[in-house]
């Protein structure tokens, strides 16, 4: 390590001195708490036994579970030793479950009992894994989680910069293949920055950790509270009635907030009656209906804000309040520019590209050289997302590049190109569009138009489940129409604007 570095390990080691009686996790699910100083203490056992399974700095390993003290302790213990976390998302299939994992070839894979069966059901097309491990102590079929926490060995330094990779997050399918962003120590830390400053973060406050841990905005969230010395309260999955709870016992300051997490929360309190005035702070995306009911019924200060994965989650913020319906200003240590198709700046007021570079942008997609040439091009990272700047600086987004369209149903990126692709697998599919579309409860939805091959017949369920059975539950679509023709451009290819524009209602 250079003397200018600071890792996640670091941090770790800092919060065990400056905050080690002080209560860091509380597991939801069995009353489990752990302070900064047991954090610690566990995460270096784990780490020693990774080590003694073979384990070396820059070795991927696999997560697939919901949210648990366990899981953040393999975050904490490959931090430790310069391991890089994949954590894959328990909602895709064993066939996508079944890529992310050989696409960045993880020694060891950490499981809940849940999915075991589902990794059983893909195992023998795995190319690199060489152990499998219970995530859940004493539940499952693999070896047993407690076996790595044995060892009595003293956790050796390892050599780790500020710029060594930590996390693998993969994102939606662009022309059918997902793309792992790498994203390193220095990204995590410079987010833990800018949230703890935007969110006026201290020890005293509690977070709700009620996204994946697999998610960005789970995993950036979590390691933000503990980089405040906060309390993280964790829940293995949200469910409504429990968070209300929480959020009155706990005392729950921040949460973060995809629809339609706040509005399931907001429609629970008015239910029960339980008290969540103490939620002063919820960054996320949701409608301007449930944003002002919430400040308003708890006085607390809603945050809006763009970003994505490649971003480490954030690249504007700001409070609702300032500019409804903007996505906040530039981060502290984030530089943006609005360009045209050449990559020349455009004034404000007007719509571009928008492009990122600064400490925020990651270490470019896992074993994707060209498409990383390509993205970085001009030596910025281009998001593929267009926006705006107006007169004072606020960003307003104004949708997704051809090259990059995206719908993302309650936060999960979904790329047309992925639906598309299964549903043409349907025998009556001849041709289909699929595009976002105004939804009450996800706020963007999927929708389908498709033309059915001469003579053949299809009910919209039937469809919708047969897209269901073969990739993600959330990325299929839950508005499925079919015309007679689809419109074509002079070329002869699909004339995606116009079917847009005829069936978006």
């Amino acid at each position: 390590m250079g003397i200018y570095d600071f890792t996640i390990y670091d941090l770790i080691n800092r919060n065990a001195v400056c905050f080690g009686s002080r209560q860091a996790w509380f597991e939801v699910d069995d009353n489990r708490t752990l302070t900064f100083a047991q954090y610690k203490e566990r995460a270096d056992r784990l780490a020693c036994g990774l080590k003694e399974a073979g384990i070396k700095k820059t070795d991927r390993i696999a997560v697939l579970g919901k949210n648990s003290l366990e899981y953040f302790l393999v975050y904490g213990a490959s931090a430790a030793i310069g391991a890089i976390v994949l954590p894959i998302n328990w909602r895709l299939s064993a066939d996508e479950v079944c890529f992310n994992l050989n696409d960045c070839a993880p020694e060891i894979l950490f499981v809940d009992k849940e999915y075991q069966e589902l990794i059983k059901s893909v195992q023998k097309k795995f190319l690199s894994i060489k152990k499998y491990y219970n995530l859940n102590p004493d539940q499952g079929d693999f070896l047993d989680f407690n076996s790595l926490m044995d060892s009595q060995d003293d956790l050796s330094p390892v050599e780790i910069s500020n710029d060594d990779g930590f996390v693998i997050i993969h994102t939606a399918a662009v022309a059918g293949r997902p793309r792992g962003a790498l994203l390193s120590h220095g990204n995590l830390l410079c987010a833990n920055m800018h949230l703890n400053y935007h969110l006026n973060m201290t020890p005293d406050d509690v977070h709700l950790n009620l996204l994946p841990l697999f998610h960005g905005g789970g995993l950036f969230m979590a390691t933000n509270c503990f980089h405040a010395g906060a309390l993280n309260i964790n829940m293995r999955k949200f469910d409504a009635a429990r968070a209300v709870e929480l959020i009155e016992e706990k005392k729950v300051s921040v949460m973060f907030d995809f629809t339609p997490i706040l509005s399931s929360i907001l429609k629970q309190h008015e239910k029960t009656g339980k008290n969540i005035k103490t939620l002063r702070a919820v960054p996320g995306i949701d409608t301007p209906e449930t944003i002002e009911k919430y400040q308003k019924l708890t006085g607390g200060t809603f945050y809006s804000l763009y970003g994505q994965t490649e971003t480490s989650c954030f690249a504007t913020f700001g409070r609702y309040n300032d500019r409804p319906g903007s996505a906040g200003k530039m981060l502290h240590l984030t530089k943006i520019s609005i360009v045209d198709d050449y990559g020349n700046p455009v004034p404000a007021g007007q719509t571009g590209e928008i492009v990122v570079k600064g400490p925020m942008v990651f270490k470019g997609y896992w074993n994707l050289p060209e498409v990383n040439k390509h993205t970085f091009r001009d030596g910025w990272h281009h998001t593929g997302d267009l926006g705006r700047f107006d007169e004072d600086g606020f960003l307003w987004y104004a949708g997704r590049t051809p090259e990059k369209e995206l719908i993302k149903p309650g936060g999960e990126n979904v790329y047309p190109f992925e639906v598309e692709k299964v549903i043409l697998m349907h025998p009556a599919v001849d041709k289909t569009v699929v595009f976002g579309v105004t939804d009450p409860k996800w706020k963007e939805g999927i929708k389908a138009v498709c033309r059915l091959k001469e003579g053949q017949s299809l009910e919209s369920k039937e469809l919708i489940s047969f897209v269901g059975e073969r990739i993600a539950g959330y990325k299929k679509p839950q508005y499925v129409e079919f015309i007679a023709d689809l419109p074509l451009l002079e070329d002869g290819s699909l004339d995606r604007a116009k079917v847009k524009e005829l069936y978006s209602v």
